[in-house]
């Protein structure tokens, strides 16, 4: 049988007296489309940090590619890939140079990052953009950009941490077709959104509301249970039945 991409068995984060993540349990299969979906403040960039090794949890269990995140952080870094809210590339460099510089740091040779650009490059067609600086692109380009960076280097597990905020739908649209072909792939994705309508892209989500998390299943299942059209209804549901 094989193991899961991720588990975790009560996992929580405080700061002080508040708790941000509350006893959260859950697994993730290899290669699923996982959505983390809540409202802004609910937990959710904070469950992550604490997957990616960049955040302790203050009690609770959770391996990540087969590793613990409390004792073998590095060796889940290397397996990894990751996107934050604010689309991890520098603006003062140009294209090319963002992609040799990320190809570096996740480790690649000198011929690996040479054949990763011009492969990203002409994936993207952005060919004529590679000696632009970032700050010079529009959102949407920097947006699949970032993500073609975050598996530059083949990861097994890519953490996806709001990515289509603040673009039009149609960016989003392109954005999730990326998300597609390397499910497709075998890697696991999993993703935080606040955007309901993006949990009817997701093999299974959960739903958290003030840190604990309220729901777990597949789209279509939680709108039958909770008997309703979208998923949007189902968070409403959930968000008004919150103690």
């Amino acid at each position: 049988m094989t193991q899961p991409a991720i588990t975790t068995h009560a996992l929580t984060r405080r700061f002080g007296d508040f708790i941000a993540t509350n006893a959260i349990t859950f697994e993730v299969a290899q290669g699923e489309i996982f959505g983390f979906l809540g409202a802004n403040g609910a937990g959710k960039t904070t469950a992550m940090r604490m997957l990616c090794g960049l955040l302790k949890p203050s009690s609770g269990e959770a391996r990540v590619a087969g590793f613990d995140i409390y004792t073998q952080t590095e060796k889940i870094k290397q397996r990894i890939g990751y996107m934050s809210q604010k689309f991890s590339l520098y603006e003062d460099l140009t294209v090319k140079e963002n992609i040799r510089f990320y190809g570096g740091i996740y480790g690649l040779s000198h011929r690996q990052i040479r054949e990763k650009t011009g492969a990203l490059l002409g994936k993207l067609d952005m060919e004529k953009e590679a000696n632009m600086l970032v700050s010079a692109l529009p959102l949407g380009w920097k947006q699949k950009l970032s993500f073609s960076i975050a598996v530059i280097h083949d990861p097994s597990i890519v953490f996806l941490d709001e990515p289509t905020g603040g673009v039009d739908p149609i960016t989003r649209r392109q954005f999730w077709d990326l998300i597609y072909e390397s499910a497709d792939k075998g890697v696991t994705i999993f993703v935080t959104t606040h955007y309901m309508d993006e949990a009817e892209y997701c093999n299974r989500i959960s739903i958290m509301v003030d840190g604990k998390i309220r729901a777990l299943d597949t789209p279509s299942a939680l709108k039958q249970q909770f008997g309703a059209a979208t998923m949007n209804d189902v968070f409403l549901q959930l968000a008004r039945a919150k103690s």
